[in-house]
């Protein structure tokens, strides 16, 4: 059994098809097939259930790969820990970034990542919470960046930065006022995220102080929710970050909290607690504090950058 192999079975796992798999791995699909027939057959088990509709892990296939993830990220720790002590920033890395997160990170991340560190083969994916913890674990992703309170035995969670949620108003919907509380939209549509369960939090922490509200619709992303609330009048909530994207015209509907309600939302960087690639660790959030707004990054991010 090489490290080749185990390679190999992750790949045929990861993508669910030979032909991926080996596209991806850069081999042609029988060479590939053979290669998992030669192991199956040293080890005496059947590592996938194949037919032409579908390829799966049998039972001990996935107690097989998922040691194979293991030795392939202590190798691939080896790798890292040899260029880490040349001073060298390169080598695979990937990142799974939350959803809700992505839209405001990954356009900026990306293009002053791959200026700055052009040996690094960057890898960036969207992921749920809960997808994103495993991912971590089973060493196939390396950082995530996601809301925090989301962290597992194994990992560690380290704050990154704060976000405020502003209220965004219809145009007829109180625009003259400086500020919103929500005894002055009782009678408003308030309109929510799907999937976000920070925004959700936030939008009923200071939503239960109604009395009088009617409804309460769900969308997919804030920009559906802005289209909606322009159409239809009421309000929803956006992070911070988002006013970039508004318009001009639009940035007049948008209004602070003011109360003790929950109103900011926290985002964490996440790692396994073996992760050794501290330098590559330092290209990520040195690239962050290229673009972030200084106010909002933990302040201990910006003075000492992370130690581990």
């Amino acid at each position: 059994m090489t490290l080749q192999q185990l390679r190999y079975i992750i790949a045929i796992d990861d993508h669910r098809s030979f032909a991926r798999a080996a596209e991806s791995l850069g081999i042609s699909q029988p060479t590939l097939s053979a290669m998992l027939v030669k192991l199956e057959e040293e080890l005496d088990v059947r590592i996938f259930e194949r037919n032409n509709r579908a390829v799966a892990p049998t039972t001990v296939g996935r107690d097989i790969i998922r040691q194979a993830r293991k030795a392939v990220a202590e190798a691939d720790n080896v790798a890292a820990l040899v260029a880490e002590t040349k001073g060298e920033v390169s080598g695979p890395l990937t990142i799974s970034v939350g959803p809700t997160v992505a839209p405001y990170l990954l356009p900026r991340f990306i293009r002053h990542y791959m200026e700055d560190y052009p040996q690094v083969e960057l890898s960036v994916q969207e992921m749920k919470s809960r997808q994103m913890a495993e991912a971590l674990l089973q060493g196939v992703v390396d950082v995530a960046i996601g809301i925090s309170g989301n962290s597992r035995e194994g990992l560690l969670e380290i704050p990154l930065y704060t976000e405020r949620f502003m209220v965004y108003l219809s145009e007829d919907c109180w625009r003259k006022l400086p500020a919103f509380r929500p005894e002055m939209l009782e009678h408003e549509n308030m309109w929510i995220m799907r999937e976000a369960q920070c925004l959700r939090d936030s939008a009923f922490s200071f939503c239960k102080a109604r009395t009088k509200g009617r409804r309460v619709y769900e969308a997919g992303s804030i920009e559906t929710l802005i289209r909606i609330v322009d159409l239809n009048g009421g309000f929803t909530i956006i992070p911070e970050m988002h006013l970039p994207m508004l318009t001009e015209q639009q940035r007049r509907n948008v209004r602070r909290i003011d109360g003790d309600y929950l109103s900011q939302r926290r985002v964490s960087l996440y790692i396994k607690e073996d992760f050794i690639r501290q330098r590559m660790l330092d290209s990520v959030t040195d690239t962050l504090l290229k673009f972030m707004p200084r106010a909002m990054m933990d302040e201990r991010i910006v003075k000492f950058g992370i130690r581990l």
